[in-house]
């Protein structure tokens, strides 16, 4: 079953994209929201993970700060 993959990210966020890339090279669909254009997604990401810096990643409710390669194979089910 597909799992729901949400990205707060900005632009210049290098380790954004970084998390971004992984996603699509292992070809998981996820919803990228640029937090630097929206405050209420904003305001949703600090209220889901208590952190203001990005990327914060939502997988259907388990939340991962930064791009952590090992966190996000295991709550893929990739390892």
């Amino acid at each position: 079953m597909a799992k729901k993959v949400i990205v707060y990210s900005t632009p210049t966020c290098p380790y954004c994209h970084m998390a971004k890339d992984y996603l699509k090279e292992n070809k998981i669909a996820f919803k990228d929201i640029d937090v630097s254009d929206d405050s209420a997604a904003a305001q949703a990401m600090i209220d889901k993970s208590g952190q203001m810096g990005v990327p914060v990643i939502d997988i259907d409710g388990r939340i991962i700060i930064g791009f952590d390669r090992e966190a996000l194979a295991a709550a893929l089910g990739l390892k």
